[in-house]
């Protein structure tokens, strides 16, 4: 419990007082002072409750309908306090979810930490989506919904208590073994050892509810992600005919959410029979309670149905627990998802290369040793010196860590030591997948950079040059990409297309040329040396690429 507590806390805290969140506390107070006046609306409720049925006892028919009234009175002041409390919560959940959402793409993405976490899966870190989309919205919901709660029955429940010492003026008296036993206020007491030995089982009956919650996030995540990576790969899957095999992936993902689910509503049918029954006699228990006291002629009606309400009221704020299990449940979880997350992004984002970065004349690559996660070797390299504007073939054998070699310049892959220095300048590092974001074609052809800040004439330009002619014009570049159907040679000129606009001075391809024919790969590469002379090209490829002058040729073994 205190674990959880803190997870909450720490991220209350970052809703509440990062930038932007502040705000959200002045939100947070207005709702709940609307919460305390909402309370004394229902103490004024207390007392019409005696008012009202002592008219009815009296038959005063004025003071009946007087009663009335105040009654109708009375429910349009609480419609439009929680209308408003509603309607102001919405705002601080928004704020909140904003700022909390910010903050964990802001670790998700920090040092390149959604790399570096790929193929964790411990804690839910397999599905960072769901941890910043729906565990950031579920979070600031269940927080602000039932931390106002919580405060606002801690208020009710001493100005409840209050009404019920005060009008618990009788005793119950009785005998046990010929013991005459009398006790003072009992209304007072009963209420809080009902509800303690209520909220006991209800937390002995429900906290499996917690783990099965976490799970049942995880299962529907495995099984939203299958289906998204399907859609995302379907060409490949129609070519092959892989309809079956993807089929049973899918019922093999839903049948681990149909498991889970069994087993959260069996537990949650196991609360339900405790839970259920005390819901709908909690309203009743006051009268059954208050009845010997009326029967022996210390209580008016009024004083009855008065004395009932009280402590209706007292057991239903004590009852917030039980009643709320479930939510609190599902706040754990998504605190424990969150936290999880936010720890591990923090942890990864500091990940240090083993490989020492220096600055250097040229591009030098030093004693570079690679080695696998594991720690087995994956490719060394004694020396590579590749001087300022120079264009250089590295070539080997598949499988033998030159894609490793193009993370490890990059500055991605920790798992290495030696030394690289890098030149001055700005260096570029394109891989053999082509990743177009979403967006349209103008925004494919400048990314990372923003396409608003631009000119469309040299974005054109530019795709032109590597012989995208057919998006090239003004109403291409508005198009929404994802839906040309792109082949793969063109979503990597697509991709070239970038180092025109971006114009680095350091050039690292891998495989980045290989889905075109040796034909256009010439002319895409004679494109980019004519454009930028005096930059320096490392070319990791299976073939001597043709079209930027004069290349050296380095072979890794």
């Amino acid at each position: 419990m205190r674990i959880v507590l803190s997870q909450i806390w720490r991220l209350a805290v970052i809703c509440a007082w990062q930038p932007g969140g502040r705000f959200g506390i002045a939100l947070f107070a207005v709702v709940f002072a609307l919460g305390l006046v909402s309370v004394q609306i229902t103490v004024r409720l207390i007392r019409w409750t005696n008012d009202f049925y002592n008219a009815l006892q009296r038959v005063d028919v004025a003071e009946a309908i007087n009663q009335i009234g105040v009654f109708f009175l009375l429910v349009a002041i609480s419609a439009a306090l929680h209308l408003a409390s509603a309607y102001l919560r919405k705002m601080l959940q928004i704020r909140w979810r904003k700022v909390l959402t910010d903050v964990m793409l802001g670790h998700w993405l920090a040092g390149k930490a959604y790399w570096h976490m790929r193929d964790r899966t411990e804690h839910g870190l397999d599905n960072p989506d769901q941890r910043i989309a729906d565990d950031c919205r579920i979070f600031v919901y269940r927080l602000t919904t039932e931390a106002l709660e919580l405060i606002t029955n801690i208020v009710a429940l001493v100005t409840y208590f209050a009404i019920l010492w005060n009008l618990s003026t009788f005793p119950l008296s009785f005998q046990l073994f010929g013991v005459d036993i009398s006790i003072a206020r009992y209304m007072v007491w009963a209420a809080p050892i009902y509800v303690a030995i209520s909220s006991g089982v209800t937390h002995w009956l429900g906290a499996p509810l917690v783990p099965l919650n976490v799970q049942q996030q995880k299962t529907e995540a495995d099984f939203r992600f299958a289906l998204s990576r399907f859609r995302g790969a379907g060409e490949q899957v129609a070519l092959i005919g892989g309809e079956a095999a993807e089929r049973r992936l899918f019922q093999q993902r839903f049948e681990a959410i149909i498991l889970n689910w069994r087993q959260l509503m069996n537990r949650e049918f196991i609360l339900g029979c405790f839970t259920r029954p005390y819901m709908q006699t909690v309203l009743r228990i006051p009268l059954f309670l208050a009845l010997p006291a009326f029967l022996a002629g210390r209580l008016t009606f009024g004083g009855l149905m008065q004395i009932g309400s009280a402590f209706q009221n007292v057991v239903t704020t004590l009852s917030w627990f039980i009643f709320s299990y479930r939510d609190l449940a599902e706040l754990a979880s998504a605190a424990k998802r969150l936290d999880n997350f936010r720890e591990a992004a923090v942890t990864a984002s500091m990940t240090e290369s083993g490989t020492t970065r220096g600055k250097g004349a040229s591009l030098r690559l030093g004693n570079v040793e690679l080695h696998q996660p594991d720690g087995r070797s994956i490719l060394r390299i004694d020396g590579i010196d590749v001087a300022p504007g120079e264009t250089v073939w590295l070539r080997g054998r598949s499988g033998l860590g030159k894609t490793t070699l193009a993370r490890t310049v990059a500055g991605i892959w920790p798992h290495g030591t030696g030394r690289i220095d890098y030149p001055p300048g700005h260096l570029v590092v394109l891989p053999q997948q082509a990743y177009l974001p979403i967006g349209s074609v103008a925004d494919a052809a400048v990314y990372p950079a923003d396409a608003a800040n631009l000119d469309h004439g040299d974005i054109a330009a530019a795709l032109t040059l590597v012989g995208l002619t057919r998006l090239a014009a003004a109403a291409s570049l508005d198009a929404d990409v994802s839906t040309l159907g792109l082949s793969g040679g063109e979503r990597q000129r697509l991709v070239l297309a970038r180092l025109l606009i971006d114009r680095p001075d350091h050039v690292l391809l891998d495989e980045a040329t290989s889905a075109l024919d040796e034909e256009a790969e010439a002319a895409v590469l004679s494109a980019l040396r004519r454009e930028l002379p005096d930059a320096t090209f490392v070319i990791i490829a299976h073939r001597e690429p043709k079209g930027l002058g004069s290349v050296r040729t380095i072979t890794l073994e």
